[in-house]
């Protein structure tokens, strides 16, 4: 009994005297989505050593027991998308700002569900004798690229005390200088810049050599349109651009279309597993016919790894001509579904792409909407309409990208490049 006694005397006493501390804090969500600020209680744990000496470097967890606001009624949040970071105060014998770091590691959290956040842990380098007192402060948590902050409305109490000794060679005198500490990693609150502005002037009209006129053709090469994008998704608004192409080839009265995207909408926030990423368009129809034509992608066949663009792979479908003449083709509205999220992209201008010399087909396009798709599912029930939704108006994104997802650059971040096939 006196061993056991001895050994757990042995362990506490390498550690702080460390308290649970609750203070009252007000959590500002992510700008954009329509949500109100949150008044809630943090409390947190503080582990430090008890003891140490001038010169040491210590090392410091923060333990939230309970975070001041939850997941928002708009999504479930994945595993590993939650990344705390924050301030610890260091005062008495020395003061210090303490940057605090958690790690992306999380249970999925549901709708509503309490926010369940990593420890976070710092370092600080003591350099003068004496009480030095930790005291948790303002905080942020990362979801799917978007910074919720929270801060504290009222004065905290210290959580952990470290009593510093004078080391070899220390007077252990004076207050000392305070530690420096490096801020959490700015790139989880950095947005990417949008795409560059369009190179191609919308509106421009297709080369004739695009035309459906000449007898026996079956082939038709749309032009590359710079198509500027507003996208909305479940936790924000983004705006990018994006060249894409429809290209159409010549069955029977119909044609099978095929639209390439010469750039990612966006990067991935999270890990994304295979077959969770569906894309979708509508194509709109102009000239001497009307209405739309919906063309779709497969599932993503590979995980896409965080911070990876989310490349929207060639989307298909049937264009039925619903009248004779000169129809035109032009990109319409993207939709991506990825892990239960819809991202919109609503266009904020389109080009025409394409023209063809159309002859009327029975029960073609014109008039329609989606009618000629051929099969395809319309997006009825699928697309977010711009300027509605829950939590104030969400318009068209390209999401999630992983939940994450779209327009060239958080859950995503619009980037350059596509990877063409």
């Amino acid at each position: 009994m006196f061993t056991g006694a001895a050994v757990l005397l042995g362990v506490t006493a390498g550690q702080a005297q460390a308290a649970e501390v609750s203070y009252a804090t007000k959590c500002v969500p992510p700008s954009g989505i329509g949500l109100p600020d949150v008044n809630g209680t943090t409390k947190v744990d503080i582990t430090a050593p008890a003891t140490a000496k001038v010169g040491d470097t210590v090392d410091i967890v923060w333990k939230f027991t309970q975070a001041a606001s939850k997941n928002p009624d708009i999504i479930d949040l994945p595993a590993n998308s939650v990344q705390p970071s924050g301030t610890l105060k260091a005062a008495g014998a020395q003061s210090a700002d303490i940057a605090m770091q958690g790690t992306r590691e999380n249970p999925a959290i549901p709708k509503g569900g309490a926010m369940t956040l990593s420890d976070m842990k710092g370092t600080l380098k003591l350099t003068a004798a004496g009480q030095v007192t930790l005291t948790p402060d303002a905080y942020v948590v990362n979801a799917l690229s978007t910074d919720t902050r929270c801060a504290p409305t009222e004065a905290v109490q210290p959580s952990a005390t470290i009593t510093v000794t004078a080391g070899e060679g220390s007077s252990g005198s004076g207050s000392g200088s305070p530690s420096s500490s490096t801020s959490p990693s700015s790139s989880q609150s950095q947005s990417q810049s949008p795409s560059s502005s369009p190179s191609t002037t919308p509106g421009t009209t297709p080369s004739a050599s695009q035309s459906g006129g000449d007898s026996g053709q079956t082939d038709f090469t749309g032009k590359v349109v710079d198509i500027p994008y507003t996208c909305a998704s479940p936790i924000g608004e983004k705006k990018a651009t994006s060249p894409i192409q429809i290209n159409a080839k010549k069955d029977g009265g119909s044609y099978a279309l095929t639209v390439q995207f010469k750039k990612s909408v966006m990067d991935s926030p999270i890990d994304i597993p295979a077959g969770k990423v569906k894309p979708t368009m509508q194509i709109v129809l102009g000239g001497a016919d009307t209405g739309s034509v919906t063309v779709e992608g497969p599932l993503n066949s590979a995980t896409i790894p965080q911070g990876e663009p989310i490349a929207i792979p060639d989307l298909t479908g049937v264009y039925k001509p619903g009248a004779t003449g000169d129809s035109t083709l032009s990109p319409g509205v993207l939709t991506i579904e990825a892990m239960g999220t819809t991202t919109t992209c609503t266009p904020d201008s389109t080009a025409v792409s394409l023209t063809l010399n159309t002859a009327e087909q029975a029960s073609g396009a014109s008039g329609g909407s989606g009618s000629s798709s051929g099969g395809t599912t319309s997006t009825s029930g699928g697309l977010a309409e711009t300027g509605s939704g829950d939590h104030g108006t969400l318009k068209a994104l390209g999401l999630v990208a992983g939940t994450a997802i779209l327009l060239g650059g958080a859950v995503f971040t619009f980037m350059p490049g596509r990877r063409v096939r």
